[in-house]
């Protein structure tokens, strides 16, 4: 399994951003499919999750900011982070969790100026 990230880049405080995971199979072979992210010197934590139904949580850090979602035809899900502040720059991680064991995908660095 693949999963291939895209979508960071440097953006100023208060921009957008739209971060974008594809799977190399169906993205319904997944139980949950997430994003984390690391920031330097800090644990990595997650961001926000969505079941194969649908439901979706997200770390309080992010919650009424961001929105997760999947596009199951095009075998891809979205964070799509509005309001970005500083602490948010971090490398950011898609995940996919199949019935047991965790997929990860290489980073994208979201950096967000001041």
């Amino acid at each position: 399994v693949q999963l291939q990230a895209s979508g960071g880049g440097l953006v100023q405080a208060g921009g957008s951003l739209r971060l974008s995971c594809a799977t190399s199979g169906s993205i319904f072979s997944f139980n949950v499919m997430g994003w984390y992210r690391q920031a330097p010197g800090k644990q990595r934590e997650l961001v926000a999750r969505i079941t194969r139904g649908g439901a979706a949580d997200y770390a309080d850090s992010v919650k009424g900011r961001s929105t997760i979602s999947r596009d199951n035809a095009k075998n891809t899900v979205l964070l799509q982070m509005n309001s970005l502040k500083p602490e948010d720059t971090a490398v950011y991680y898609c995940t996919a969790d199949p019935l047991t064991g965790r997929y990860w995908g290489q980073g994208t660095q979201v950096t967000v100026s001041s």
